[in-house]
């Protein structure tokens, strides 16, 4: 099958689009953590104004008609500033100190609402799947070049962005031109392993979507060895965990599904101890592979939930200052997004985040058994919700944001 070409057709597209195929060099520049908030910003902006100035002769193709699922991860992180301010009045903590966080917040929270807000502008879900494979085609071939350059010896290039005067995270503004590994674990332009293995997943779903094969195959198999590379533990169970839960999902109504699921009910059920010796097994396998890691990240999770229930558990800590040498100087609230959000913005935080996770995923789970966007935005969810228990998905959705966009055109279905 011959390639079949695919171009932007209106403004959001196009920026969408060019902002996808030139990742690399934005990343070059160190301006993810920049450019992807100004992305947001803009959009919402141009979403904001088209919807304002409809009337009723604009075309029903072209009226902009915000879901209650979008409501819903505008509310919840919202809720969430409102902790934040709240946690850093509770605690003293100078008014300087609450315009940063807030700021940080807009950057991380804040495009998780924006985001899917923007998918419910004219915006083909397709255009974005080519526009990541062909992101995973220039992976493979930074790969191949980062790898000849550790072969023949060539030295990295190592600089920080001059864009890390405008604030944020350290690290996100850091470049490497020739290291593509994190102790040999691949990592290229998410800076960090488990970072580009979420994307990853996300990648492999919008890939299984291209309709030219050729393309198709690109991303699946770049996206499959990028997983396999980056060594995440959590990653490379979520890929077949998710594929097999939203097949299930999706055909659960089928007789011969049902049929074949009670089969394995009833098999499960005259083989649980094998079963439950299997798992426990399996458990300790997966926690030894990386045991530094698992035994920093369990005194991490303890030393976070004790102080949240002993200092803040309705509005929570606001801040979050490192955990001592104990856990290699690692902030408290780290590594778990749930924990996090507990120990940050305390009950009220936490629950209106888990609010917006179950709601969008009941929605995307009635829509999936009609659309295949809705599967994979059915996908998106359950990938950042096994992510979650890892990593701080807030801290990187400023990569993610194409998985988000996907997440506002199925909310955008059906209405």
């Amino acid at each position: 099958m011959s390639s079949i070409p695919i171009k932007p057709q209106n403004l959001p597209e196009a920026l969408i689009w060019y902002y996808i195929i030139f990742t690399y060099p934005i990343y070059f520049l160190g301006a993810h953590f920049v450019l992807a908030p100004l992305l947001a910003t803009f959009l919402t902006g141009y979403l904001i104004f088209q919807w304002w100035n409809q009337t009723e002769e604009t075309p029903i193709e072209e009226r902009i008609i915000i879901s209650s699922s979008a409501w819903v991860w505008v509310i919840a992180v919202l809720v969430i500033e409102v902790a934040l301010i709240v946690g850093h009045l509770n605690f003293n903590l100078e008014i300087k100190r609450i315009i940063t966080s807030s700021i940080l917040w807009y950057r991380t929270w804040g495009l998780m609402a924006l985001f899917p807000l923007i998918g419910h502008l004219n915006i083909r879900a397709k255009l974005i799947y080519r526009a990541i494979c062909i992101l995973c085609l220039q992976c493979l071939i930074i790969i191949i070049i980062g790898c000849i350059a550790k072969l023949v010896g060539i030295p990295n290039i190592v600089y920080t962005s001059p864009l890390k005067l405008l604030g944020g995270i350290p690290k996100q503004f850091e470049v490497e031109v020739f290291n593509i590994f994190s102790k040999d674990r691949l990592k290229l332009f998410a800076l960090w392993p488990t970072f580009l293995a979420l994307l990853c997943n996300i990648y492999f779903f919008f890939a299984l979507q291209d309709h030219d094969k050729k393309w198709r195959l690109i991303g699946l198999f770049s996206a499959t060895f990028m997983i396999v590379a980056t060594q995440s533990r959590t990653a490379t169970l979520c890929l077949p965990f998710v594929f097999i839960s939203v097949w299930m999902l999706t055909n659960i109504f089928r007789p011969w599904v049902q049929f074949l699921l009670g089969f394995v009910s009833l098999i499960s059920g005259l083989f649980s101890l094998k079963l439950i010796d299997f798992m426990t097994n399996f458990k300790e396998q997966f926690d030894n592979f990386r045991a530094g890691s698992s035994k920093v990240r369990n005194i991490i999770y303890r030393m976070s939930l004790r102080r949240w229930w002993n200092e803040a558990p309705i509005w929570g800590l606001s801040i979050r200052d490192s955990g001592g040498e104990v856990v290699t100087n690692l902030p408290l609230g780290s590594h778990h997004t749930w924990i996090g959000a507990l120990f940050s913005y305390g009950l009220v935080g936490c629950g209106a985040l888990a609010f917006a996770f179950i709601w969008s995923f009941i929605d995307l789970l009635i829509k999936a058994q009609t659309s295949e966007t809705a599967k994979v935005g059915l996908s998106v969810i359950l990938i950042l919700f096994i992510c979650s228990l890892a990593d701080n998905i807030e801290f990187f959705s400023y990569l993610y944001w194409p998985g988000l966009i996907i997440l506002g055109i199925a909310f955008n279905e059906n209405q």
